[in-house]
């Protein structure tokens, strides 16, 4: 017994785990801690002040503003969301935005899932000068092809259509597309693609077994720019959208029509910034991989 109480390992407990060490590092970092939180604080507040005027009655926000409800919480109401959904074209908007965001998501992720493919891991004659190009085109405000794709638009009948909407964003949303994509795919290490290709693996089946599980992260990451980008578009739907209109454009018109119509901006506007959010937060793990992703070995 004495010799096995002589071989047990004397553990030296460690300064950094006191309860003094604790509390010196938690005050440490204390001050930046608050500061940070003030910061996400002041950024929530017109959040959280359009959400406290969707629920107040048009005389109440006109009379005293959105800060009573936090004094008196019994002026809220939801009869402006219940009046927004029955008898408003906010809804069939947020149907119409929804449309048009996931096409514009999808279809730029598709193709430039495949584009970014070919330019990382694929030898054909002019690879590079053509991803060059696409870089250049990183670079092509989409104001100047508004004109232009008005007047092709006319032209092919798809003028005041969602394809048109989904086509306009696909086409200036693949550059970055690519470009991203392909940066990710090629930091994919080399063994693993030429041991799929040694055991007789087709470039179809690298790409869907290999490739887009591997680049999960960086396809995620680019869905949730496209998705933001394309729901909260005005400009392109302004210029292309009449009777179809996406939310953006429903809310404006109303705001320029009536102006005092709190009743129903408000509440529209919350939803429209609510699911984009929410997108946000359902693929925030992978968004994270995605911007780290590559930054360590």
């Amino acid at each position: 017994m004495a010799e096995v109480a002589a071989q047990q390992p004397i553990v030296v407990p460690d300064p950094s785990d006191t309860v003094a060490a604790r509390i010196i590092r938690i005050a440490g970092k204390l001050p930046v801690n608050l500061f940070l939180a003030a910061i996400g604080l002041v950024w929530l507040v017109p959040t959280i002040g359009l959400f406290l005027s969707s629920l107040l009655a048009p005389n109440d926000f006109n009379s005293k503003g959105w800060w009573q409800i936090i004094s008196k919480p019994s002026v809220a109401t939801w009869a402006n969301y219940s009046n927004l959904w029955n008898s408003t074209d906010i809804p069939h908007s947020l149907v119409t935005t929804a449309e048009i965001a996931i096409g514009g998501t999808v279809f730029p992720i598709l193709v430039a899932a495949l584009a970014g493919y070919a330019f990382a891991w694929l030898e054909f004659p002019g690879r590079d000068w053509l991803f060059v190009v696409v870089i250049g085109l990183l670079v092509v405000p989409l104001q100047m092809a508004l004109i232009p794709m008005f007047s092709l638009y006319n032209k092919l009948g798809i003028f005041d259509t969602v394809i048109s909407l989904v086509l306009f964003h696909t086409a200036f949303g693949l550059p970055f597309a690519i470009f991203l994509l392909r940066n990710f795919f090629i930091g994919i290490p080399k063994d693993i693609l030429e041991s799929a290709r040694i055991d007789g693996a087709s470039e179809v089946r690298i790409f869907s077994r290999l490739i887009l599980p591997l680049g999960l992260p960086a396809i995620a990451s680019l869905a949730i720019f496209q998705f933001l980008w394309t729901w909260n578009d005005l400009l392109v739907a302004l210029t292309f959208a009449r009777n179809t209109q996406p939310v953006t454009v429903a809310i404006y018109t109303n705001l320029r029509q009536f102006g005092s119509n709190i009743d129903i901006i408000a509440p529209a506007s919350f939803l429209s910034l609510v699911i984009p959010l929410a997108v946000f937060f359902a693929f925030q793990r992978y968004f994270v991989q995605g911007l780290l992703a590559g930054s360590v070995k």
